[in-house]
């Protein structure tokens, strides 16, 4: 008989994890483990029973469920997030010496697993309005430059997806393999198209701080083609078809049958939790107005403190973070710590500033727009079970700081 507490999941956590009343966490995963503890735990137990832990049917129902939800016919199953986008660059066709355009304003992986594919990251700047990669300069850059291109990897940044309407015709003109890079944005949109149905392939992450979120590393990568899929499932289990057949070399990126199980429990609830994120942009978007802290983008940078994020017409934004740009972000951020309200920077060093890409021979200036976002944004605290008192003490302290 498997071992049980006295005591629930939910009720465990009461015990040893009472938050203070007056902080406000930036994530606060322990109120989404109250409403869903019993049915995680029963599906880990589930798994125990199996004695299945590695792919297995647990990952074969979550790619069926992910594949449906996404809009695509497939999903394959991995590691990270970071495994996701290798898996999607090398079965897209990425090549040693292939370049691949991205976006120098986005989390390391974006650019890293094009290096580890092989290929060479080359950067465009961003739209400062959406912090996503901006087409007319895309656009701009590949009218004067081409030489290796093979790939685009547009990053749908912060839960926004970014301009799909205009990266599909580009990819298609430039003869370029689209790829998506959703790891923030499952159940984002561009219009009617889900984030992850949108390019040949796309990548997901399922990091703990994620909108769907396993308890440790986890990822997944979603395409329409089967070929693709196949290559991809080969591809994460060392280049095996079969047991002790290799037919080239891949990697141990296999996702775990518990994180799997805790994936398929979310998956259910990640909807609702979407819908009360944008809820509570909007609820932000309110009282910022009606504390008067807050300016437009066609207005001068100095007229208020703060400018809000821009969704785009097309998108549906999900809100994986809810980014500002602050006045004097560094010392309101250490304000907003001393009251003991969470908050991070994403992302504080563009890329092409990271030691590690000096011999791509960019400098700084290359990409003002990534570099100023870089020295303004703070993410304020966002998740599903935010509470609106808590989101008032926000912007009560943020206007104390300017005012």
């Amino acid at each position: 008989m498997p071992w049980k507490s006295r005591d629930s999941p939910s009720r465990l956590l009461e015990k040893h994890h009472s938050p203070l009343a007056s902080a406000v966490p930036l994530l606060d995963l322990r109120r989404q483990y109250l409403q869903i503890g019993d049915e995680v735990v029963a599906a880990i137990e589930r798994v125990c029973a199996s004695q299945q832990y590695i792919l297995g049917a647990e990952v074969d129902a979550l790619e069926r469920e992910l594949a449906s939800y996404c809009g695509t016919s497939e999903a394959v199953g991995c590691a990270s997030g970071t495994e996701a986008l290798w898996l999607a660059l090398t079965a897209a066709g990425i090549q040693p010496g292939d370049e691949v355009l991205t976006t120098p304003f986005s989390f390391f992986a974006s650019a890293s697993a094009i290096v580890r594919a092989g290929a060479r990251p080359v950067f465009v700047d961003i739209d400062p309005r959406t912090f996503n990669l901006d087409p007319e300069k895309v656009r701009s850059f590949l009218n004067e430059r081409r030489s290796k291109l093979r790939g685009l990897l547009p990053v749908h940044l912060y839960g926004q997806c970014a301009d799909m309407n205009s990266f599909k015709p580009v990819a298609k003109e430039f003869g370029l393999q689209l790829v998506e890079d959703a790891a923030q944005a499952i159940g984002a949109r561009w219009g009617d198209e889900r984030a992850g149905s949108m390019g040949v392939v796309a990548a997901f992450s399922f990091y703990p701080t994620k909108n769907l979120s396993a308890y440790g590393d986890a990822g997944a990568v979603t395409t329409n083609n089967e070929d693709l899929a196949t290559h991809m499932r080969r591809l994460r289990n060392h280049g095996s078809p079969s047991r002790y057949i290799h037919e080239e070399f891949g990697w141990n990126s296999r996702l775990d049958a518990i994180q799997a199980a805790v994936l398929r429990v979310k998956l259910k609830y990640l909807d609702e939790w979407n819908k009360a994120r944008r809820e509570h942009a909007a609820t932000y978007d309110r009282l910022f107005s009606e504390a008067g802290l807050i300016s437009n983008h066609d207005q001068p940078e100095n007229s208020a403190p703060l400018q809000l994020p821009v969704t785009a017409p097309h998108a549906h934004h999900v809100f994986h973070q809810y980014v500002v740009r602050a006045y004097r972000r560094d010392e309101l951020r250490e304000f907003l710590t001393a009251r003991k309200i969470g908050t991070e920077v994403y992302y504080p060093i563009p890329l092409h500033m990271q030691s590690c890409f000096a011999y791509l021979g960019y400098r700084e200036g290359d990409f003002p727009e990534a570099e100023r976002a870089a020295k303004e944004v703070l993410a304020l605290p966002m998740f599903p079970e935010l509470k609106d008192a808590e989101q008032r003490g926000v912007v009560k302290s943020i206007t104390d700081f300017y005012c």
